[in-house]
């Protein structure tokens, strides 16, 4: 069974991530590589991960006009990740260009849209003068994605029974904010537990910190798989 499980690789360099992937493997985890060792490291480095075997999940979260988002995407196809993501607050017809880019392209790589960053809650939603609660927020834009055809959203767990109820079962729900039993929340707001997080509907977890600062990853690994599976 393909394992729910993405772990990030939150690292200052290549180096230091590729220390830490030399014990994982592919049939263990998926990979997901952000903004911060993604201008590290750059392209290369994912193209390494995807040539190791590992589907591997490019989050930098497009937002920008259509047609930049597009040919983003186009790049992003072409190292060969397994998932990439936009921000769905760029709209339907960013999405929209986004995903006819890949299909353009003949690449089969899944296209997700991020709602709500899990770090926010809604005074800081009202903030932006956004006048409604996180999870009204996601369900707005969850269904904004679908719309524009897209395989699914980043969401906070809390919110995966609200969108599986409005929005059905073929549409890909990837939460972060992830913690096991007994973990530091660090700077996520809206938190919950791999087991939890399965019984809500989620397809995939993202899970930082929890795994890469354990002093037995391998052990944190395999108790998360067998909750998600």
């Amino acid at each position: 069974m393909s394992s729910k499980l993405i772990i990030a690789l939150d690292y200052p360099t290549a180096e230091q991530a590729l220390n830490f992937v030399k014990i994982l493997s592919p049939e263990r985890c998926k990979l997901k590589v952000g903004f911060e060792l993604f201008v590290a490291a750059g392209p290369d480095f994912v193209k390494q991960l995807v040539d190791q075997g590992y589907d591997v999940f490019l989050d930098l979260k497009f937002h920008d006009i259509p047609n930049t988002v597009a040919s983003a995407c186009k790049s992003a196809a072409n190292l060969g990740v397994w998932m990439m993501n936009v921000h769905a607050s760029g709209g339907e017809k960013m999405m929209r260009a986004a995903k006819q880019s890949l299909l353009d392209e003949g690449s089969d790589a899944k296209l997700i849209a991020v709602t709500v960053l899990t770090s926010m809650d809604k005074e800081q939603l009202i903030s932006t003068n956004v006048n409604v609660s996180p999870e009204d927020q996601v369900k707005h834009l969850a269904q904004l994605a679908k719309q524009s055809l897209l395989d699914g959203v980043v969401c906070s767990a809390q919110e995966a029974n609200l969108l599986r109820g409005t929005i059905g079962d073929d549409f890909l729900l990837v939460t972060p904010g992830i913690r096991p039993t007994g973990s530091d929340i660090g700077d996520q707001s809206r938190v919950m537990t791999p087991a939890d997080a399965n019984k809500a509907g989620v397809s995939y977890i993202v899970v930082g910190r929890p795994i890469t600062q354990a002093e037995k990853p391998l052990s944190v690994i395999s108790h998360i798989n067998k909750d998600m599976n």
